[in-house]
C-alpha cells in the first residue's frame, strides 16, 4: 500500500497515516536522511494516539518521538521509551519499503519492535 513519496516527508520530519481508513492516523513515519522509521501511532502506556497536532510526533530538538498524552519519549530508530511512564517499553514497528522511484509503501501492519528501511 502506497503511503507517500520520500519527498513528501521532510528530512527530520514526521507524518501520520491512516492506512486502514478509519478516520484517525494509526501509523507514523519519521525520516532521517535516506532512512524512514515506521511505528504504530499508539503509546504503549495506554494505547493513545501520540501526535500533539496533525503530523507532529517529535520533540523540539527533533531527536525523539513524544507522546502528547503522557510526555513519554521514544528513540526514533529503536522505538525504545527513554523517558516517561512506559520506560523500557517499545513502540510497535511497521515495515515499510522505499522503492527506487522514492515511493514509500507499507509492507505489513505493525508487528515487530524495530524496523529501519534504507533508501
Amino acid at each position: 500500500m502506497r503511503l507517500c513519496h520520500l519527498s513528501d516527508l521532510p528530512d527530520g520530519g514526521s507524518r501520520g497515516f491512516d492506512p486502514q481508513q478509519r478516520g484517525q492516523d494509526s501509523l507514523l513515519l519519521v525520516r532521517q536522511g535516506g532512512q524512514v522509521h515506521a511505528w504504530a501511532d499508539s503509546c504503549p502506556h495506554h494505547g493513545t494516539p501520540m501526535a500533539w497536532r496533525k503530523d507532529e510526533y517529535l520533540n523540539a530538538a527533533r531527536d525523539r518521538i513524544v507522546c502528547a498524552a503522557h510526555g513519554a519519549q521514544f528513540h526514533i530508530t529503536t522505538g525504545l521509551c527513554t523517558l516517561g511512564p512506559c520506560l523500557g517499553q517499545h513502540l510497535q514497528a511497521a515495515a515499510v519499503h522505499i522503492r527506487a522511484d522514492g515511493e514509500i509503501h507499507l509492507a505489513e501492519m505493525p508487528s515487530q519492535h524495530r524496523q529501519e528501511t534504507n533508501a
